[in-house]
């Protein structure tokens, strides 16, 4: 049987991609950056803070939070969220790594 796709590609390289890809949306980009400048959890401000629809930032949170870049604990009837610092510090590093090891050749095209 032939190998699966992300098996061809590094542990570091499926990872990368797995976060970045659970990133790559503006509406969770602007949620990651409301629980950041917080710099606490946030529990439902974001509605509020972002003009979206409750149903669509929760989808998102959902993406987010399956991607283990953000946790989420409940408290009462709502759920507070915070950036999950140890997979917020593995995204740091691969795409750190990623982006420092391009060399601008100044010849090339």
């Amino acid at each position: 049987m032939g190998l699966t796709k992300t098996e061809i590609f590094t542990q570091e390289q499926n990872e990368l991609s797995t976060l970045l890809k659970a990133i790559a949306h503006p509406a969770r980009i602007a949620i990651l950056q409301q629980i950041i400048s917080a710099n606490a959890c946030i529990c439902g401000d974001l509605v509020e803070e972002l003009g979206l629809a409750q149903a669509t930032i929760s989808q998102h949170l959902k993406e987010l939070k399956n991607a283990g870049i953000i946790q989420g604990t409940i408290d009462g009837v709502k759920v507070c969220y915070c950036i999950e610092p140890k997979t917020w510090a593995l995204l740091q590093k691969l795409f750190g790594d990623f982006m420092g090891s391009y060399s601008d050749p100044k010849d090339c095209c």
